[in-house]
């Protein structure tokens, strides 16, 4: 199930990029830093906890995430793409998984596994000194 943003809930600003780019990274802030308080935001009990649950270095000890966006030398394109990211961080965190049912191996297999067994141990044994 999606969860849809309010854009009240998400606090941008502004930093300068890192890396290369000449001139211009050193005076216009293009990169952006994206907060999102995952306790006060509207998302459900079970959407929440699961954030919290997440062992991401994205999320903080307090519960917030922080995401930085600076590929693109446009400072509307890097909220974009800060806002995509942390919309499919929700959707993964909150993604229902199928849940497993137990099998049991069969009984062919039951067979090759216990003939690999005994060839293998044949073969150990085969290794050791001869028997006078």
């Amino acid at each position: 199930m999606t969860y849809t943003l309010h854009p009240h809930e998400v606090e941008f600003s502004d930093v300068r990029a890192q890396g290369p780019g000449g001139q211009n990274v050193n005076k216009v802030s293009s990169a952006v830093h994206l907060r999102f308080d995952i306790a006060r935001s509207s998302l459900p009990q079970t959407a929440k906890n699961q954030l919290l649950g997440l062992q991401d270095q994205r999320v903080t000890k307090e519960g917030i995430i922080v995401i930085k966006a600076q590929t693109s030398r446009s400072r509307t394109q890097n909220r974009a793409e800060a806002l995509a990211r942390l919309q499919a961080l929700i959707d993964e965190a909150t993604r229902v998984r199928p849940t497993r049912r137990a099998t049991r191996p069969t009984r062919a297999s039951q067979l090759r596994r216990l003939d690999s067994k005994a060839r293998r141990s044949d073969t150990k044994a085969a290794r050791g000194k001869p028997a006078f």
